[in-house]
């Protein structure tokens, strides 16, 4: 991932906490240290709750809990839409826990990448890789996104590339909405579902809050929606956010 627009260079800095591995994008260290901030009580958050109903981490299904925190709250709330557990909008939750802190911190613009779920927001334009794994497609595209003054999800998932648990076949899908933790939860149900010919868990998304979709499978692409347009590009997989996640408490 890569980002340019508006004529001051950006900081990146990769931050980890726990299971949180990510890539942070600002203009100056203040808003760097408000998103780090910013994921780290997110990250507690969801910590918490686990500790104090288990089943919350390892149910694959739409799951309700007592616990009271906006990020939970989240995660809940998106799990309960795509029809999966409430842990596959955890990446993009916390993500936008750090976007929601550098704005409440000044920033006009950010970018955070949590392994492949991003929250970003600001002026100007972001380029965002489209990877997905060994797919022919892989590194030869990006995305150009425009985010605005509000916060957009960008949340991809892959039954091929990672260590999340997948239960279908796509290389890569990638969902863009406003609601990111929404985005992620989504992006892993229609991995999940989608399959080379058969399009049809699409159908369903209309008046979701998703606005727009890219799977991609092997040498087949599809859209649907309002997707930002890609353009030729040469992948760089050293900027891909990635390392080795140890379990809460380690």
């Amino acid at each position: 991932m890569t980002l340019r627009g508006g004529g001051d260079p950006f900081l990146r800095r990769h931050f980890e906490f726990r299971e949180t591995i990510a890539t942070i994008l600002a203009k100056d260290h203040h808003a760097l240290d408000a998103a780090e901030s910013g994921m780290i009580t997110a990250r507690q958050e969801v910590e918490a709750c686990i500790a104090a109903d288990p089943y919350f981490r390892t149910t694959f299904e739409p799951y309700h809990v007592s616990f009271q925190g906006t990020t939970v709250g989240r995660m809940v709330q998106a799990s309960e839409a795509a029809g999966v557990g409430p842990m596959a909008a955890v990446a993009g939750a916390i993500a936008w826990a750090g976007i929601d802190a550098m704005a409440a911190a000044g920033a006009e613009c950010g970018v955070v990448d949590n392994g492949g779920d991003i929250a970003l927001f600001g002026d100007g334009e972001v380029t965002i890789g489209l990877y997905a794994g060994e797919s022919p497609l892989s590194d030869r595209f990006a995305f150009l996104v425009s985010p605005g003054r509000e916060v957009l999800g960008v949340c991809t998932s892959s039954a091929t590339v990672g260590p999340s648990i997948s239960f279908g076949v796509a290389d890569a899908v990638t969902v863009f909405a406003r609601d990111v933790a929404l985005a992620d939860a989504f992006a892993t149900s229609i991995c999940n579902s989608i399959r080379p010919g058969d399009s049809s868990v699409l159908d369903r998304l209309r008046g979701s809050g998703i606005s727009g979709v890219t799977a991609v499978m092997g040498d087949e692409i599809l859209t649907w929606g309002d997707v930002p347009r890609l353009v030729p590009a040469r992948g760089s997989r050293e900027r891909i956010t990635a390392g080795f996640a140890l379990p809460p408490g380690t």
